[in-house]
């Protein structure tokens, strides 16, 4: 298999591991010789050089784009380069780092919020009038008006409502963290385009330099 060196690596790779200087867009190429000023049109660069210089690109494009670049660019950047996943089940994670305390009260937000506590509750409160009017006539427990029920009721939303807000407060992180993540992928997939496009068109351009040269010989 016939070799040659790369310009900026000095290995040795297969000609077709290598692309010539002249393939490269003026944009790319001007990346390239930020490093390696003395890289020109007749010199040989490797595909994996030539992909690291490509991410470069995009990424001081981004920087120019966006200006100074957040946490979460940085992540996304990051997974970029290195090639890996950035998509994750939002619901899992967040459930994952919850408290038992969290937990509990997400469950009593929940049971709080139903039909079924609605039912339960209208229920448990005929049983208890019904209980102090009729069957306990001689002796209730609490007659009327019933003030060991208000006192219950009212101790029941001092806690209800304290819960429930912080049950809501995490279904707004859950939120924040999810737009994060959108985010992170929509930029990252932005990302992946650009990069396919930049390929797409150094294809173009070395399908049309081989069209040249097939037409000057012919």
């Amino acid at each position: 298999m016939e070799t040659s060196i790369s310009s900026i690596s000095k290995k040795e790779y297969s000609k077709n591991e290598l692309i010539s200087g002249k393939l490269i867009r003026t944009a790319i190429l001007n990346e390239i010789k930020k490093d390696y000023p003395d890289f020109n049109e007749g010199q040989y660069i490797s595909i994996s050089e030539l992909n690291f210089y490509r991410q470069r690109y995009i990424e001081n494009t981004m920087k120019e784009e966006l200006g100074s670049l957040t946490n979460l660019e940085h992540e996304v950047l990051e997974s970029f380069k290195e090639g890996e996943l950035i998509a994750e089940n939002i619901d899992e994670t967040f459930k994952q780092k919850l408290t038992f305390g969290q937990r509990l009260a997400d469950k009593i937000g929940n049971f709080g919020g139903s039909w079924s506590f609605i039912l339960l509750f209208m229920i448990s409160l005929f049983a208890w009038i019904s209980i102090n009017v009729y069957v306990l006539v001689q002796k209730p427990f609490d007659p009327y008006p019933f003030i060991f029920l208000n006192l219950i009721l009212s101790c029941l939303a001092a806690l209800q409502a304290p819960v429930i807000m912080m049950s809501q407060n995490r279904l707004e992180e859950k939120d924040r963290e999810r737009s994060k993540h959108d985010y992170k992928v929509n930029l990252k997939a932005e990302l992946e385009i650009r990069m396919l496009n930049e390929k797409v068109d150094h294809l173009i351009l070395n399908q049309q330099q081989k069209l040249f040269e097939i037409q000057k010989i012919q």
